[in-house]
């Protein structure tokens, strides 16, 4: 087989293609994967709708990569080997050598961060070449299928949560109850913290409370601040929303020194009052999705602590479709593409 099906985006803007490519060939530091599942993310929309910077055509997108090692290229380290099970994220390369790799700020990296599905072509086909520096062992309790989204809304959540300055026992509010908002409720319940879930309408409390929820708030009946403060405070909101004045309508429920976690890229403003802020120094903050050890580290956890994403599947050949579906937002939660026929 010297060919593969591959879904491609030709020129900005353009239909979503399926097309019949050569099976790549791995270049030095870098593997070749053959892909048995991939997330389809809201972020592949810049780059089918080119709102990336250098983004080059034809481009295959997909960032929420679980896929099979099948050849490796020169200078490689050997930790990785053919036969291995990895993940491949959002982060996939920073240059190690600028000022702010040098103080761990992969994400801040002047050379450019590469990411998957944008600067190379990622997993909305059958086989796939990344770099070794994108490579995440994937564990073998997990199904590549069930599994493809904790690498980017997973691994997104994850991240903010551990690094949100919340201890075992302190609450925090999701904001938001879709496809990070779901795994955001679970991995906080699991981590130990007093959940409170924020989203609107009272027909999301019973899901809310069944992945982990102590509280939930309706935003439409009530002031999620206010609801809030009235359970001691959030020492972390993860704002899982792509709303702003939804953001900015918790800031005054969060407790001294608290945090908004921002993770939803909202086309509006979020409007602060400085008393706000200056009163108990809160603060808000934008988070980054993580590197491919970060992805590694919420696999483990998902697959420790049993934590489910919710999916529905469709093969690579149904690609449009399914990309249409989620950008619909009817999906409930996240659409995965397998590549069986």
């Amino acid at each position: 087989m010297s060919t593969m099906r591959a879904v491609q985006v030709s020129k900005p803007g353009g239909p979503l293609e399926l097309v019949e490519r050569p099976i790549p060939e791995p270049g030095p530091g870098q593997v070749r994967i053959k892909v048995q599942a991939c997330g389809i993310c809201h972020s592949d929309a810049l780059v089918k709708d080119g709102h990336l910077p250098g983004l080059e055509y034809p481009r295959v997108p997909g960032h929420e990569v679980i896929g099979i090692i099948d050849q490796v290229g020169r200078d490689v380290p050997s930790r990785w080997g053919e036969g291995m099970r990895v993940g491949v994220g959002w982060h996939a390369w920073h240059c190690g050598e600028c000022d702010p790799c040098r103080r761990g700020h992969f994400f801040a990296c002047q050379a450019g961060v590469q990411v998957t599905g944008a600067s190379f072509d990622g997993g909305y086909a059958d086989y796939m070449v990344a770099p070794a520096r994108a490579l995440a062992r994937f564990p073998d309790t997990l199904a590549a299928q069930e599994a493809a989204p904790l690498m980017c809304a997973g691994l997104t959540t994850f991240n903010a949560l551990r690094h949100s300055g919340a201890r075992p026992g302190d609450l925090v509010g999701i904001l938001g109850i879709g496809g990070l908002g779901h795994l955001g409720v679970q991995y906080a319940a699991k981590m130990g913290f007093r959940v409170a879930a924020i989203a609107r309408g009272q027909d999301k409390e019973p899901l809310a409370r069944q992945l982990g929820a102590a509280y939930y708030i309706d935003s439409q009946a009530s002031d999620p601040a206010e609801e809030l403060a009235e359970l001691g405070g959030a020492q972390a909101v993860i704002a899982t929303v792509t709303n702003g004045p939804a953001m900015a309508a918790t800031l005054g429920g969060l407790a001294p020194l608290g945090r908004l976690m921002v993770l939803g890229a909202a086309h509006e403003p979020i409007e602060a009052s400085p008393v706000i802020l200056i009163m108990a120094r809160r603060a808000i903050e934008g988070w980054y999705s993580g590197t491919s050890i970060d992805a590694e580290e919420t696999l483990a956890f998902s697959s420790h602590a049993n934590i489910q994403s919710m999916n529905e599947f469709y093969p690579l050949d149904r690609a449009v479709e399914a990309y249409d579906h989620m950008m619909s937002g009817k999906a409930r939660f996240r659409v995965v593409l397998t590549m069986e026929s």
